[in-house]
């Protein structure tokens, strides 16, 4: 097997893992479950994953690269910073309630408190989105686009901490918060925290 199809077998299994995570939940999902889902034995698994524990911190990783590698990616050729912090806030929230990335990054959350490598996973990615806010609030500032209320820090971590509550009152089937409506509560903040309408031509 040539290493581009050992490298492609091993997406595949990331994307089985995922799925399988999501039906079993972290801690309920044995190897036969990948397995399943892969379409393969457990030994065909066990053949580039030998550690299953390895196999299921890829897959949540490659859960989270939604959530700041492909963001980051999103808005690097943008230059206007309004552009940029409401891409950002949009980006951030689950498409609807049944969004597999989000539900990864809840059954993750929910076992993060009884295993160190899943905290520390999800401490990474909640530092990285802290920093990719308070970059884009401190180029609007610095550009007089933007009068901060307070410090950039503080905002950009209260964004991301309403991003995570407003992402799980989605995939809890809130009645009346959807996407839309919890882009707009973010947004809300995002102007009162700026000094800006955060209007685009989008």
């Amino acid at each position: 097997m040539t290493r581009k199809r050992r490298a492609d077998r091993r997406l595949d299994l990331i994307a089985a893992a995922h799925r399988a995570i999501i039906r079993h939940g972290t801690e309920g999902v044995h190897l036969n479950h990948v397995a399943e889902e892969a379409g393969l034995t457990s030994g065909a698994v066990l053949y580039h994953y030998p550690q299953l524990g390895e196999l299921l911190v890829d897959a949540h990783h490659a859960g989270m690269e939604r959530f700041y590698e492909q963001r980051l990616k999103r808005i690097s050729g943008m230059l206007d910073p309004v552009e940029k912090l409401v891409v950002t806030i949009r980006s951030g929230l689950p498409l609807g309630p049944d969004d597999p990335d989000v539900r990864l990054l809840n059954e993750l959350g929910g076992v993060a408190g009884r295993n160190r490598m899943y905290a520390l996973l999800l401490t990474t990615l909640y530092d990285r989105q802290v920093s990719m806010y308070q970059s884009i609030l401190d180029t609007g500032a610095a550009l007089g686009t933007f009068t901060l209320s307070g410090d950039s820090l503080a905002i950009a971590r209260n964004l991301v901490a309403l991003e995570d509550a407003y992402g799980y009152r989605i995939t809890a089937r809130h009645p009346v918060i959807g996407p839309d409506e919890a882009a707009e509560l973010i947004l809300a903040y995002a102007r009162t925290a700026t000094g800006n309408p955060l209007k685009t031509s989008h």
